[in-house]
């Protein structure tokens, strides 16, 4: 998408909102607009032998603008949100492409692309403490994180149900169909990730179906629990348990624990198999913290999650997710 076309949609939703009538108050009174700009050099250098590129280096401006409406007045409100994403490229060659911040070019798959953009539009609906959603969506669960770690986002497309009915419980539902990935502005059917050594296989390469449901229970300020299923069709599913609990210590220190656990089984078409234990403890004392973590991969299979997303594990960081077959990391 042009920077020009895009313009021309923003311009459109945005008219359109301008035309409200006396029931739209509270739509046009409670909606709130935010553009942030992200400037984003990457290098990467492939040192080893063998190594189809030398490296990965490419510098990008990126634009992401942001628009959330309230809700129409009435016992079943109705809104949108809008995002806008255009990403410009400032620096980069064909023997320097692949970082993740530019999308590839369709004709010349080694070049990336001057320019990339996406406009997505999310219809919601609210009564009571429930909102549910369609279009496009960035869940932030432990079954699945939206990756937002380069110029622009990944965006998923589906509906996603989020309630609030109980106090001190967060409960989320939903089935996602495709997914943006954040280089590129084409939605496509989902994957599972191979990278590493994790030993998956798979009778397909693609699903058009993510199903998902969590639960977060908030017992007091200082203990939260939580539960979540996930299921890629034809591929896995995973059931997720997770605890987090923060202890007073006195003058402004205090002892977080973070535990977490996930189970993956194959969902018929592949032969996933594992567990994923993980446990961060952190000390903070003042506007200091110290943190010790240990993370283990069982079964025949490492951790399997879905391609391009981020892993909720605590050992997640940008230089690997330490999720392959069988894998023990520690992280200071």
């Amino acid at each position: 998408m042009t920077r020009t076309t895009l313009t021309s949609h923003l311009l459109f939703v945005g008219g359109a909102l301008c035309c409200s009538t006396p029931a739209l108050a509270d739509f046009v009174k409670d909606s709130k607009a935010s553009l942030e700009l992200r400037n984003f050099y990457f290098n990467r250098d492939f040192r080893q032998d063998n190594a189809t590129q030398a490296k990965a280096e490419e510098w990008a401006q990126g634009f992401l603008l942001r628009y959330e409406s309230g809700f129409t007045e009435g016992q079943i409100g109705v809104g949108v949100d809008a995002i806008g994403l255009l990403g410009v490229k400032l620096d980069s060659s064909p023997d320097r492409a692949g970082s993740g911040l530019l999308k590839r070019d369709r004709e010349a798959p080694k070049r990336a692309q001057d320019e990339y953009g996406e406009l997505g539009l999310t219809a919601k609906l609210r009564a009571s403490k429930s909102t549910l959603k369609l279009g496009t969506l960035m869940p932030k669960l432990p079954v699945l994180l939206a990756n937002d770690s380069r110029l622009l986002p990944q965006t998923f497309e589906g509906g996603q149900l989020n309630s609030l009915e109980i106090d001190g419980l967060t409960f989320d539902a939903g089935r996602l169909r495709q997914v943006n990935q954040r280089d590129s502005s084409d939605y496509e059917d989902m994957s599972i990730t191979t990278v590493g050594v994790k030993n998956i296989r798979a009778r397909q390469t693609t699903s058009d179906a993510f199903d998902f449901a969590n639960l977060s229970y908030k017992w007091n300020d200082a203990l939260t629990t939580g539960y979540g299923f996930g299921r890629l069709d034809d591929f896995y599913r995973q059931h997720y348990l997770s605890l987090n609990h923060l202890l007073p210590l006195g003058d402004g220190q205090s002892l977080k624990s973070d535990l977490r656990f996930a189970r993956s089984t194959d969902e018929g078409g592949s032969n996933v198999d594992n567990k994923a234990f993980g446990a961060m403890f952190t000390y903070g004392f003042g506007g200091h913290a110290v943190g010790l973590g240990y993370q283990r991969m069982s079964g025949d299979t490492g951790f399997a999650y879905v391609n391009g997303s981020d892993a909720y594990l605590v050992n997640f960081v940008q230089i690997s997710d330490f999720a392959n077959r069988e894998e023990r990391s520690w992280q200071a």
